[in-house]
């Protein structure tokens, strides 16, 4: 099969199942936030996560991608995903540990004594979703995009459908039939004063069920750990794993920094952290196309390096993903005050104006994404180590320069948190775009691509200018906007552009 198709392909086969769940998963947060969560519960609910995010990659270490170059190198696979695995295995155990034995220091050092319980879930939650990594990979590095899908479908479906149980059903049941034998059942499971608590518990048993789907990609396997072999995928992997974290650092530290860093006091600060993250969750569009792109990307890169025209072809891939989320990011911001602004409830939307930023940064993250393949393929991974933490150190100053500021300023607040984020990812391009161009040079097509992002832009400028009192001519003026756009990629082009030849 033409390797362009078989890049969109499995880009579609990993990204629509993912993405219909992940959807579903981000309507939820309508759940949370019309009623059912205060601003400051939604706003701890997201901190939790930014520290989990954080733990999860130092926990797999850049093990992953260690795998995919090591399976290509070595001929004993299955020794490099027992190695892997192993390796895994010994760590999480020793996390594990360390948290259940001591769940009330961890909680006072996290400022959240109240929430003892939740540490222990929590450890159990990252434990279970670092131990599925390996085997997650290892589907991807086999081919086997479907039921990669099909089970990280499962576990969206589940977290959501236990969601709605927890936080509507057992409710309703209670207050409703607590004189019934319905309601003494659901009593034995339903607390009335557990609301953050049930989201937590729903991802642990998501994750319990995500992981025994995986077992198929361990049973059966010939358990040998090859120190020799570890030694040199550690090698490879720790600076990926700097550079991971560093990444993750860019993702969530707004939220952890905001908690401590907004004036007044910590429920004021977590309300903002809530208004925040119910805007930032908006950005899920752009997240998704880029994960699902990357679960595809990476393998097929790897395998694609021995190939003489790998590099055109690199270069023509960029071509299509710059088309790619300029769309997503044209179409969602043409559409923001009539459809998407209303998965948030009313009172989360006064932070509206940081998602075209947000929006803008995750593109730059995914074209950041193509461009840092250089270091990967020629095993010069130390160098994304240096980008990515280039990024952090922009991510971390302007952070703790402008999240105190007075809202007088500019760049306060969370505002000056999405615009760290936009500076960060633009520094993070630009420098794996020159170290690539003197290690590893791909002919990518600047002018074109700044082009095509430059249109969005001025189409979406246009339609801020622009306004309608009435919905169906603001939808129809942008849905014109929208084809001009993609008049204009298909003259630029040509039909033969869009064959993949």
């Amino acid at each position: 099969m033409n390797p362009f198709k078989r890049l969109a392909g499995q880009t579609a086969i990993y990204g629509i199942p993912s993405i219909l769940g992940r959807f579903l998963n981000f309507l939820l947060v309508p759940l949370y936030t019309y009623g059912l969560l205060t601003r400051g519960e939604f706003g701890i609910v997201n901190i939790f996560y930014s520290y989990t995010a954080l733990l999860m990659v130092i926990l797999t270490y850049g093990m992953e991608t260690a795998f995919f170059r090591f399976s290509e190198t070595e001929t004993d696979k299955q020794k490099v995903y027992s190695t892997g695995l192993i390796s895994i295995l010994v760590s999480t155990a020793v996390f594990l540990l360390a948290v259940n034995l001591f769940p009330g220091a961890v909680s006072r050092w996290l400022q959240y004594p109240q929430y003892r319980n939740v540490i222990i879930w929590f450890s159990w939650i990252i434990a279970l979703d670092v131990l599925s990594a390996i085997p997650f990979a290892r589907l991807r590095a086999l081919n086997r995009p479907i039921w990669f899908s099909v089970i990280k479908s499962v576990n969206i479906f589940t977290l959501v459908l236990l969601n709605l149980f927890f936080l509507l059903l057992c409710p309703y049941l209670f207050n409703n039939y607590s004189h019934t034998w319905i309601g003494s059942l659901v009593g034995y499971i339903y607390r009335p004063d557990w609301t953050i608590e049930y989201i937590f518990i729903a991802n642990l048993i998501a994750s319990l069920v995500t992981l025994v789907l995986l077992l198929p990609q361990v049973l059966g396997l010939k358990w040998h750990f090859d120190t020799a072999l570890w030694k040199r995928m550690i090698l490879y992997s720790l600076p990926l794993m700097v550079a991971g974290m560093a990444g993750i650092v860019n993702e969530t530290i707004d939220r952890i920094l905001l908690r401590y860093l907004l004036p007044g006091t910590p429920a004021e600060a977590e309300a903002k952290v809530g208004i925040y993250s119910a805007c930032y969750k908006i950005a899920v569009l752009m997240v998704l196309f880029i994960q699902a792109y990357r679960f595809a990307a990476e393998p097929f890169f790897f395998a694609q390096m021995k190939n003489k025209d790998a590099r055109q072809m690199y270069a023509r891939i960029m071509d299509y993903f710059i088309i790619a989320v300029s769309v997503i990011f044209l179409l969602t911001m043409l559409f923001l005050d009539t459809v998407f602004i209303h998965l948030t409830g009313p009172q989360f939307r006064e932070a509206r104006a940081v998602i075209p930023v947000l929006m803008l940064a995750k593109l730059f993250l995914g074209v950041y994404f193509n461009l840092s393949i250089w270091f990967k393929l020629t095993g010069k991974t130390l160098w994304g180590a240096v980008i990515t933490i280039t990024g952090m150190a922009v991510t971390l100053a302007l952070n703790l320069i402008w999240i105190p500021r007075s809202p007088d300023h500019f760049f306060h607040g969370y505002y000056g948190s999405a615009w760290a984020t936009f500076f960060c990812y633009a520094t993070m391009m630009v420098l794996a775009y020159l170290t690539g161009r003197k290690y590893y040079p791909i002919p990518y097509n600047l002018g074109k691509s700044f082009g095509y992002i430059a249109l969005s832009l001025l189409l979406y400028g246009i339609s801020t200018q622009i306004r309608f009192d009435h919905f169906i001519p603001a939808v129809g003026f942008n849905l014109l906007l929208f084809a001009i756009f993609g008049v204009v990629v298909w003259v630029v082009e040509g039909k033969k552009g869009f064959k993949m030849c």
